[in-house]
C-alpha cells in the first residue's frame, strides 16, 4: 500500500515539487508544467529527446532526464498519460532548434496526448517525430507487434536513442535508431501482488495465495494468466523461454534488464538473476552491461520483468554510452560548455473578441449548472468506477473523470461570455487536469459541443441535438474507435440517436433528453457482453466480459445528470414566468 501522501489527488504535483528539491543539479522544474528538462536547458543544435507517461515508474520519466539520456520528461497523474497541453509545455522547453523526438508507451491516452501536442508543435513550424515502445511479448503475438504494450523495455530504447542525440546525430537518425532499438526491445513479466493508489485501501487487482500472474502490465493491470506458485528457477525459465523465442536471426550481444516492479527487493532480483544468467549463456546470449534493479516500476507492485535488446554494432555504443541523470549515471560524461537555446517563436495569440447573444449567455448557464452536477454525480460513484476499471484495466477513470469535471467545472465559472466559450474553456480544463484517453477525448467532446452552438442565438433542442452529436462524432474520429470495442462510445451513440429519434417524434427537449439517458445507460450495462478491442483492457479481453465498461458507464452517469438540470431549468423558468 502507498502510505505516504496528503490528499491523494495532489500526489503527483508533490512529487514533482519534491523530485524537483532533491536533484536541482540534473534538473530544471518546466514553469506551469508537470515535468523537468536537463540543467542547463535545450543545446542549441541538439536534437531534443522527450520521454513521459503516467506517475507512478519511478526511476522512468524524471529520474532518466539528463545528459545521455532524456532531455524532457513530462509527467501525467498516477497511471495516466500527461495531458496534451503538458506534453507541449515540456516539449516546447527542451526545443534546441534541431527538433524533437516524443517517446512514450504504446498505450492509447499516450498515443492521443503526444499525438495532439505533436500537431501543435509542427502547427508552430518544429520538426516532431513520434516513436512508441512496444516490448510487451505477453500483450499482442508478434504479427501485431504495433499492438504491444511499453514496458521495461522503454528504458533501454530510450538510452539508445539518448546517447545517439546527445552525440549529435541528426532528427532522421535519432528517430531510425530509436524504431531500429524498439524492434529488437522484448521483455515479459511476472507479478506477485497488486499495487495500491494513494489513499486507497485495496489494490488495483489481487494475486490468489500461493500463485503469480504472468504477462503483467506496468499501470496496475493484472497478468494475462495465472499459475501456481514455483521456486525461482522455474520463474527463470518462464521468464527467459517467451524471449528467446523472438531473438532475430543471428543475434547474439544483448543489453539485459531483470527489473523490479516496486516492492519486490533487490535481494530477490539477485536470487532471480543467478538463475537468469546461465539460461542465456546456455542459449550464447552475450551480455553487454546487464541491469539489476528498479528502472521501470508500478508503485508498490510486487513482481519483475525480463527485458532483452539485441544489439549489433551500431546499437551497442549508444548502450555503452555514459549518462548522467538522477536515477542512472554511467561513465564519465564528457563536460561540455554549450550554447543554451533560446526559443523567440511566439507562441500565444491573442483572439478577437466575439459576439455575444442573451440566449447564448443564459445557455452557458446551463452549461455551468450541468457540470457542476455532472461532477458531483461522478465523485459519488467515483470507487464504482474505479472497480470496474481495475477489472481490466489500471483502475484510474473515477479519478481521472472526477479531476476533469471539477477542472472543467472551475474553468467555466471562471469564463464570461456564450455557451461556445464556456465549453471551450471547459474542454481545455478537463483535457489538461484529467490526462490520459478520458481526458483527450472528453476535451474534444466539450470543445465540438461548444463549437457547434456558438456564442449566439438561442439552444433549442435540435440545435443541443446537432451539437451532441457532432461532438460524438469527434470523438469517434479522434480516439479512432468504433460501436462494439467496449468504449464510451458504446453509450453515447445509442444517446444522440435516441434523442433525434425523440426529438424527431415530437417529444420536447427535457423528455427526449431524458429518454436518451435512459437508452444510455441500458446500453453501458450492456456492454458486459462485449471484448475490448482497444485501450489498456484489450490484453485482457476475457477478464473484461461480464463486467461493463467503466468509460461507457460514466457516460451513462453524467447523461442522466445533465437530463436533471434541464428538468430543473425547465421547472425554474415555467415557475418564473
Amino acid at each position: 500500500m502507498t502510505k505516504l501522501y496528503n490528499d491523494p489527488a495532489e500526489f503527483k504535483n508533490e512529487v514533482v515539487n519534491g523530485f524537483a528539491l532533491a536533484y536541482p543539479d540534473y534538473v530544471e522544474r518546466v514553469p506551469d508544467a508537470s515535468g523537468f528538462i536537463r540543467r542547463g536547458g535545450p543545446r542549441a543544435g541538439k536534437v531534443g529527446l522527450i520521454i513521459g507517461g503516467g506517475s507512478g515508474h519511478y526511476p522512468s520519466y524524471s529520474g532518466v532526464t539528463g545528459v545521455g539520456f532524456a532531455d524532457g520528461a513530462v509527467l501525467g497523474d498516477v497511471f495516466t498519460s500527461p495531458s496534451a497541453e503538458q506534453v507541449y509545455r515540456i516539449a516546447r522547453a527542451a526545443h534546441g532548434g534541431a527538433g524533437l523526438v516524443l517517446a512514450f508507451g504504446n498505450y492509447a491516452g499516450d498515443r492521443l496526448n503526444f499525438g495532439a501536442a505533436a500537431d501543435r508543435l509542427r502547427a508552430e513550424g518544429i520538426d516532431v517525430r513520434i516513436v512508441y515502445v512496444t516490448d510487451d511479448v505477453a500483450s499482442a503475438p508478434a504479427a501485431d507487434a504495433d499492438r504491444r504494450r511499453g514496458i521495461a523495455g522503454t528504458f533501454t530504447v530510450y538510452k539508445i536513442a539518448g546517447a545517439a542525440a546527445e552525440r549529435g546525430d541528426d532528427l532522421d537518425t535519432v528517430e531510425r535508431i530509436m524504431r531500429k532499438a524498439n524492434d529488437r526491445t522484448f521483455s515479459f513479466g511476472v507479478a506477485f501482488a497488486g499495487c495500491t493508489f494513494p489513499g486507497q485501501s485495496d489494490p488495483l487487482f489481487t494475486v490468489d495465495e500461493h500463485t503469480m500472474d504472468f504477462g503483467l502490465g506496468i499501470h496496475g493491470e493484472p497478468g494475462v494468466r495465472s499459475n501456481a506458485w514455483m521456486p525461482a528457477a522455474k520463474i527463470a525459465t518462464a521468464l527467459v523461454e517467451p524471449l528467446l523465442a523472438e531473438r532475430p536471426a543471428g543475434a547474439r550481444r544483448a543489453a539485459v534488464l531483470l527489473n523490479g516492479l516496486g516492492a519486490t527487493k533487490y535481494e530477490e532480483l539477485f536470487l532471480l538473476w543467478g538463475a537468469v544468467r546461465p539460461l542465456l549463456a546456455d542459449a550464447g546470449v552475450e551480455l553487454v552491461m546487464p541491469e539489476v534493479g528498479e528502472l521501470v516500476t508500478s508503485l508498490d507492485m510486487a513482481g519483475c520483468s525480463l527485458s532483452i535488446t539485441w544489439l549489433d554494432e551500431e546499437l551497442e555504443p549508444l548502450w555503452a554510452a555514459p549518462a548522467q541523470t538522477p536515477s542512472f549515471r554511467r561513465g564519465t560524461p564528457v563536460a561540455t560548455t554549450f550554447e543554451r537555446y533560446v526559443d523567440t517563436a511566439a507562441t500565444t495569440t491573442v483572439a478577437d473578441a466575439a459576439e455575444v447573444s442573451a440566449e447564448s449567455e443564459r445557455a452557458a448557464d446551463v452549461a455551468r449548472q450541468a457540470l457542476a452536477t455532472m461532477s458531483a454525480v461522478v465523485a459519488r460513484h467515483a470507487d464504482e468506477l474505479a472497480r470496474i476499471d481495475a477489472v481490466a484495466g489500471d483502475g484510474d477513470h473515477g479519478s481521472g473523470m472526477v479531476r476533469g469535471l471539477r477542472a472543467a467545472h472551475a474553468a467555466a465559472e471562471q469564463s464570461a461570455g456564450g455557451v461556445r466559450t464556456v465549453l471551450t474553456a471547459a474542454g481545455d480544463a478537463f483535457g489538461d487536469r484529467a490526462g490520459g484517453t478520458s481526458g483527450v477525448l472528453w476535451g474534444q467532446f466539450l470543445r465540438t459541443i461548444g463549437q457547434a452552438l456558438g456564442d449566439t442565438g438561442a439552444v433549442d433542442g435540435e440545435r443541443l441535438a446537432r451539437a451532441v452529436r457532432a461532438g460524438a462524432e469527434a470523438m469517434r474520429e479522434f480516439g479512432k474507435a468504433a460501436l462494439g470495442d467496449k468504449t464510451m462510445l458504446d453509450a453515447l451513440f445509442p444517446f444522440v440517436d435516441a434523442l433525434d429519434e425523440n426529438l424527431a417524434n415530437g417529444s420536447a427537449l427535457v423528455d427526449a433528453w431524458s429518454a436518451a439517458a435512459t437508452t444510455a445507460v441500458d446500453a453501458a450495462a450492456e456492454t458486459a457482453n462485449l471484448v475490448p478491442k482497444i485501450g489498456r483492457a484489450r490484453p485482457l479481453a476475457e477478464r473484461s466480459v461480464g463486467t461493463p465498461d467503466a468509460g461507457a458507464t460514466s457516460m451513462g452517469l453524467v447523461l442522466t445528470a445533465v437530463g436533471d438540470v434541464l428538468a430543473e431549468r425547465q421547472e425554474k423558468d415555467r415557475r418564473t414566468q
